[in-house]
């Protein structure tokens, strides 16, 4: 709420001024508003005035020793949110459900026109226009030269021979939906995000790979650091490196982490990282 006050100080004298006399004595801008105040001495009965003020004829009083002095008057400005009336909804809008709809849509395995294979040979049917649209890798992959696929009489076949089953269906589900399904606690939730975070990566489905930053920053510990910093290295994954380096920033855990297996393997694989790393600690130390 946006609120101003103001004191205006007016002589006695001017109250003697010809009637229907004005001045403007204020002026200001309030809640993005101009505002302006003007006094009219001896105002004609048509003029709109405030009932709450003290009259002339009182200010003329001895006791208020008005003879030729001046006086002061305080204007408090407060304004309010204005809240509209709330009104009778004779329609109701339902949320969104183009997701469900696509999510129907790759159940139900109607129209495909596209199957995967994947490692162990599973087969996943798909839409050719719903992948495109939705990732320029299998835009380019699916309506240039398809060099990764061959044509049958059921359609295009697209091997994937690098990719497990359980990743490819959730990488799918993502296209579908825009979300992602819980990992399952028995087959290592750090795992699998770690895989689809790879797969995000390689599809260009940067909001996946973001949900997948977002999963894998709640599951850093001092074994699982180096594996983040790799991970987020060669994926640019500038979020869950800063996690890390934050996770790192505390001396208990950069101790334990530098006395780990993991250690010397990101010292020799990726010793940009830790130069990185090096650099960001020194940076906090010289600020505390």
């Amino acid at each position: 709420m946006a609120s101003e006050h103001h004191l205006i100080q007016i002589a006695a004298t001017q109250l003697r001024c010809p009637m229907g006399s004005s001045a403007s004595c204020w002026s200001s801008n309030i809640g993005g508003h101009d505002w302006r105040c003007d006094y009219t001495t001896n105002p004609s009965r048509g003029t709109w005035i405030c009932d709450d003020f003290i009259t002339k004829e009182d200010l003329e009083q001895p006791e208020y020793r008005l003879a030729d002095g001046p006086f002061t008057v305080r204007f408090d400005i407060a304004l309010k949110p204005f809240a509209a009336k709330a009104t009778d909804a004779f329609v109701t809008v339902p949320p969104p459900n183009l997701h469900q709809h696509l999510g129907n849509l790759l159940e139900c395995k109607e129209g495909t026109d596209v199957t995967f294979q994947v490692a162990g040979g599973d087969m996943f049917p798909a839409h050719r226009c719903v992948l495109a649209a939705r990732s320029p890798v299998f835009r380019a992959q699916l309506f240039g030269e398809m060099k990764e696929s061959k044509q049958t009489a059921g359609g295009v076949i697209v091997e994937i021979e690098d990719m497990e089953a359980k990743v490819f269906g959730s990488l799918l589900r993502f296209i579908y939906t825009d979300s992602l399904p819980e990992a399952d606690e028995d087959d290592g939730p750090m795992v699998h995000y770690q895989h689809l975070l790879v797969a995000a990566d390689r599809y260009c489905l940067e909001r996946m790979k973001l949900i997948c930053q977002e999963k894998l920053c709640s599951h850093i510990c001092v074994d699982s650091v180096a594996r983040m910093l790799a991970l987020a290295d060669q994926h640019h994954c500038s979020g869950l490196k800063e996690a890390c380096f934050d996770f790192l920033s505390s001396s208990t855990n950069l101790d334990l982490f530098t006395e780990t297996d993991g250690f010397e393997v990101l010292t020799n694989s990726c010793p940009a990282v830790l130069k990185e790393l090096l650099a960001k600690l020194a940076t906090v130390l010289i600020f505390e």
